[in-house]
């Protein structure tokens, strides 16, 4: 499996993942599961499913893929395809107003955390992708974040803004950091469960009500480039994504100032 994952450029996060679901099923029926039959597999993935510990049914979804993947790897594809097919999720990301993102951002009482929230958001990242920055992957200068094989495995460079410049130097000045452009408490690098727990807490220090994540800033983030009239084939290429698809769904949350219908012709012959 680690070796299939390589070769498909997915992440190590991804073979973590489908190796545990396996391993639970397997530690389950103390057997393999090209060993167990389909009616099996199909009450244990009910179960699942009706788990009152899990209401988003993320250990239900991450056990089929894992299953799949297994299947598919021993050239099993009829068993692979006999697992129940899951839906896309269809929830719209949940957003922070520009007023509630200011709240967020003061809310912390070291800078590094200050930054790191504000990072996030100004430049759209994803968790992993802010602990893997590196010192020489900021240019102050040039003003440009340089992200490198991310999911994906694709290389992207995105903007660092005025502000963003400024608040970096008053950190880098402060803290002195070392390889990562942001340590961890040992000197090596972050978390993403650090990074949550800075959100969490920053949270709890606001009158935000909304139910959000470290990852909504970087929704918010997307979604306000569309309000600001940015282009979606920007947007997509801004945030990383490899489908268009998967940025559109940015367009029902943002609120974009809707044109006037109006003739062609007038604006051909400039009279609109």
């Amino acid at each position: 499996m680690a070796s299939q994952v390589s070769l498909r450029g997915q992440s190590e996060s991804t073979l973590n993942n489908y190796v545990r679901r396996v391993a639970l099923f397997v530690l389950h029926f103390k057997q393999l599961p090209e060993e167990i039959s389909e009616d099996e597999i199909n009450e244990y993935l009910v179960a699942l499913a009706r788990d009152p510990k899990s209401p988003s049914r993320s250990s239900f979804k991450h056990m089929v893929y894992g299953l799949r993947y297994y299947f598919r790897l021993l050239g099993m594809n009829k068993n692979a395809i006999a697992l129940p097919s899951l839906k896309g999720d269809t929830k719209l990301p949940v957003i922070l107003n520009r007023s509630e993102l200011k709240e967020l951002f003061a809310a912390p009482f070291l800078l590094k955390q200050r930054i790191v929230l504000t990072l996030i958001y100004s430049a759209g990242l994803r968790g992993q992708e802010v602990i893997n920055l590196k010192l020489g992957d900021v240019d102050l200068e040039r003003k440009t974040i340089h992200i490198r094989q991310s999911k994906y495995k694709k290389d992207r460079i995105v903007p660092l803004s005025e502000v963003m410049v400024v608040g970096l130097k008053k950190y880098l000045s402060a803290e002195h950091p070392h390889i990562w452009l942001f340590n961890g408490k040992d000197g090596g690098q972050y978390s993403v469960r650090g990074l949550s727990w800075v959100m969490r807490e920053a949270l709890k220090k606001t009158q935000i009500q909304k139910k959000v994540n470290l990852h909504s800033l970087r929704h918010s983030y997307a979604t306000h480039l569309l309000e600001d009239g940015l282009n979606i084939v920007t947007v997509k290429d801004l945030l990383g994504h490899s489908e268009i698809g998967t940025t559109m769904i940015y367009l029902h949350v943002a609120q974009c100032e809707k044109l006037t219908p109006h003739s062609l012709l007038d604006t051909l012959y400039g009279r609109r």
